[in-house]
C-alpha cells in the first residue's frame, strides 16, 4: 500500500512524462509509475492487433489511434468511471509511492481519493502553447478538445502547479518542489 500518491495531469506536450520519468529515476526502487492510459493502449493494441509498445511511445503510430482509444475510453468509463484506475492499480508493486503519470480527468481524481484518501497529491504540469509546439504539439480537433485534455481546465484543488514552459522553472526546481509533496518518506 503506498504512503503518497502523486497525480499528475498535464496537456499534451507539457512535459508529463519527462518530468515523471526524472523523478522515478531520482526515487528509484522508492517509487512506481503507473498509467491509465496503459490498460487502454494495451486493450486496443490486442482487438486491432498492433504494436503495444509503439502505441506507449510519443510516436505518430500512436496519433493515428488516439481519437479511436478516446472514443472506446470514454464509452467505457461511461460504464464505470474507475475502471481503468483500477486496473492500473490492481498489479501495482508495494511501494511508498505511486507515480500516476497521466491523470486526465475529474473523475479520475475522484477514484483515486475515494480509494486512497488524503494519500494523493494532485500536480498539474502546465507549458504555454508555443513551447507545447516546440515540442511537436499539433491541435487535433476530437483530441485536444474533449474532456480527455479538458476536463481538468477547471479543476482548482491542485497541490503542485508547475510551469513547464520554455525559459521558467527550472528542472531542478521542479522536481525539488516535488519532492517536498513527499518529504518524510
Amino acid at each position: 500500500m503506498p504512503q503518497v500518491i502523486l497525480l499528475f495531469s498535464g496537456k499534451r506536450k507539457s512535459g508529463k512524462d519527462f518530468l515523471t520519468t526524472h523523478l522515478q529515476n531520482l526515487l528509484a526502487d522508492k517509487c512506481e509509475v503507473l498509467k491509465i492510459s496503459h490498460p487502454i493502449k494495451s486493450h486496443w493494441a490486442k482487438e486491432k492487433n498492433l504494436n503495444l509498445n509503439e502505441l506507449l511511445g510519443d510516436s505518430e503510430y500512436k496519433e493515428q489511434y488516439r481519437l479511436d482509444m478516446i472514443n472506446w475510453s470514454e464509452e467505457m468509463r461511461a460504464q464505470d468511471y474507475g475502471y481503468f484506475c483500477r486496473i492500473a492499480c490492481q498489479d501495482a508493486t508495494d511501494k511508498p509511492i505511486w507515480i500516476v503519470s497521466d491523470i486526465r480527468r475529474k473523475t479520475d481524481i475522484k477514484w483515486f481519493k475515494e480509494n486512497y484518501g488524503n494519500k494523493t497529491r494532485n500536480i498539474r504540469i502546465m507549458a504555454d502553447e508555443e513551447t507545447r509546439k516546440k515540442r511537436g504539439f499539433i491541435f487535433k480537433s476530437g483530441v485536444d478538445d474533449v474532456a480527455s485534455e479538458c476536463d481538468l481546465d477547471d479543476f482548482v484543488d491542485w497541490d503542485l502547479l508547475i510551469d513547464n514552459s520554455e525559459g521558467k522553472q527550472k528542472l531542478e526546481e521542479q522536481l525539488s518542489s516535488i519532492f517536498g509533496l513527499v518529504s518524510g518518506l
